[in-house]
C-alpha cells in the first residue's frame, strides 16, 4: 500500500506545485500514468517486451562508436583514441569534452539533414496524430519524449529544434523534464556493467526505467505546468536561413552544434564550480550524526520520506536517501557507483530494484547546466523561460523518476 500511497503523494506534490491548478490537461495526466503502469507490467512480467528497445538503442550506441571513429582520429588518445602510453588508471582516460560532446555536433547535423529532406515534419505529423488522440501533446513534443528514451536531455531537443519556438511555456518544460527523468543510450551499458553484480538483468532494467519515466514525466510536467497541444501545421517551419543543398545543411547543423556545444561546456563548468563552492561553504558547519554538511547530506534529509512512500523498508531509508542525495547533487553515474559497493546488508534486493528505477534520470544540477546552456543556444528566443524552468525540471525529473521506482515496487 505504501507504494499506491507514494505515487499519490507525489501526483499531489506536482499538483500542489502547479501553476495553474484549474488548468490541468487531466487526460494528458490520466493517460501518461496508465502507460507507466502498463509499460512497466508487461515489461517486467515479460522481458521479452523489451528486446525491441534494445534494437534501437543498439543503433545508438552504434551513433556513439561512430562518432568515437571521428573524435578518435581529430583529438588522438584524449577522443578515445588507444594511449601512446601505458594507461595506470583507464577508467579516467575518458575525457567529456572530447568523448561526450562531439555527440552534440552529430545529432545537430543529422537533425539539419532530415529537416532539409523533410523527413522530420513528417515524423512530427505523425507523432501529433497519433499523440494528440491518444495523450492529448503535440507531435513536436511527443517526437523529442520518445527520442528522450534514448539520447541525452540535448540530442533529443536538437531533433526538434525548429518548433522549440513555437512551443507553449509547459511543453517546453515538459520536453525539459522528459530529458530529466530519463538516461542516454549510450550510458545505458555503463550503468549495467556497474550495478550487474547486484541488480540480476541490470540492462533491461535501466532500459524499462527510462522508458516508463517518459510517460510518468509528461503526467508530471503536465501538473506542474498546464499546457495544451499546438494544432497549427508545422509545415511552414524552416531552420532559418534557405538551405542549398545536403551538404549545406549538414555544414549549417554543424556550425550551430559548435555554438550548442560551447555553452553547455561553460554552464557545465559553471554549475559543478557553483555546487563546490556551496559544499566549501557549508563544511564549516559542525557535523550532524558524524557527518559532514554538504548539499548531498541536506538533500538526503528531504528524500528520507520520499523514499519511505515508494517502498523502502524503514531500516534501509538513510541509506537510500543519501544515494538520491548523491545523485541529485552529483548524478546517478556516483550513485549507482556508490549503490554497487554498500555493504551487504545495507540495502535488500527489492529495495536496490527499487533505487535502480528511482535513481535512473538525469536530475541533477550538472545536467540542468547542461541543458540551459544547449537549450539557450538552440531557441535564445525562448531562453527567459528555459533559465526559468531549468532547476524546477530537476524536481519534476526526479518525481516522475520515483514514481517508476514505486511502480516497479508494487509489481516486482
Amino acid at each position: 500500500m505504501r507504494g499506491l500511497l507514494g505515487l499519490s503523494s507525489l501526483l499531489f506534490l506536482s499538483w500542489l506545485l502547479s501553476e495553474n491548478r484549474w488548468r490541468i490537461p487531466v487526460r494528458t495526466v490520466v493517460a501518461g500514468m496508465g502507460l507507466q503502469f502498463g509499460l512497466a507490467v508487461v515489461f517486467v512480467k515479460f522481458p521479452i517486451a523489451a528486446s525491441f528497445f534494445l534494437l534501437i538503442n543498439r543503433g545508438v550506441e552504434a551513433l556513439q562508436r561512430a562518432t568515437d571513429a571521428g573524435t578518435s582520429f581529430v583529438f588522438g588518445y584524449l577522443g578515445g583514441g588507444p594511449p601512446p602510453f601505458a594507461s595506470l588508471h583507464p577508467a579516467n582516460s575518458y575525457v567529456f569534452a572530447f568523448r561526450a560532446l562531439p555527440l552534440v555536433l552529430i545529432i545537430s547535423a543529422l537533425a539539419s539533414l532530415l529537416f532539409y529532406w523533410g523527413i522530420m515534419q513528417l515524423v512530427v505529423k505523425g507523432f501529433a496524430w497519433l499523440l494528440r488522440r491518444a495523450m492529448g501533446i503535440g507531435g513536436a513534443l511527443g517526437l523529442g519524449a520518445a527520442v528522450h528514451i534514448f539520447v541525452g536531455n540535448i540530442e533529443a531537443p536538437l531533433l526538434v529544434r525548429p518548433y522549440l519556438a513555437r512551443m507553449e511555456r509547459g511543453e517546453l518544460f515538459a520536453l525539459m523534464t522528459c530529458g530529466m527523468a530519463g538516461i542516454a543510450g549510450t550510458v545505458m551499458v555503463l550503468y549495467a556493467e556497474i550495478l550487474g553484480p547486484v541488480i540480476p538483468d541490470a540492462l533491461g532494467h535501466i532500459l524499462i526505467a527510462s522508458v516508463i519515466s517518459t510517460p510518468a514525466g509528461l503526467a508530471v510536467a503536465a501538473l506542474m505546468v498546464p499546457f495544451s497541444p499546438d494544432a497549427r501545421a508545422g509545415a511552414e517551419l524552416s531552420m532559418g536561413e534557405p538551405m542549398l543543398s545536403a551538404m549545406d545543411a549538414i555544414a549549417k547543423g554543424t556550425a550551430d552544434g559548435i555554438v550548442f556545444l560551447a555553452n553547455i561546456a561553460a554552464m557545465l563548468v559553471v554549475a559543478i564550480t557553483l555546487v563546490t563552492l556551496v559544499n566549501m561553504g557549508l563544511s564549516w558547519l559542525p557535523h550532524v550524526d558524524g557527518q559532514a554538511v554538504t548539499l548531498q547530506f541536506i538533500f538526503s534529509l528531504a528524500f528520507r520520506p520520499v523514499m519511505w512512500l515508494i517502498g523502502v523498508p524503514a531500516n534501509e531509508i538513510a541509506t537510500a536517501a543519501t544515494l538520491m542525495g548523491t545523485k541529485t547533487v552529483i548524478n546517478e553515474f556516483v550513485a549507482y557507483v556508490d549503490m554497487a559497493h554498500l555493504p551487504p546488508g545495507a540495502l535488500d534486493a527489492h529495495a536496490r530494484l527499487i533505487m535502480t528505477y528511482a535513481m535512473c534520470g538525469f536530475a541533477n544540477f550538472g545536467s540542468a547546466g547542461i541543458m540551459i546552456g544547449g537549450m539557450g543556444a538552440m531557441c535564445p528566443e525562448r531562453k527567459h523561460d528555459i533559465v526559468q524552468l531549468g532547476l524546477r525540471s530537476i524536481l519534476s525529473g526526479t518525481i516522475a523518476t520515483c514514481m517508476s521506482g514505486a511502480v516497479v515496487g508494487l509489481i516486482a
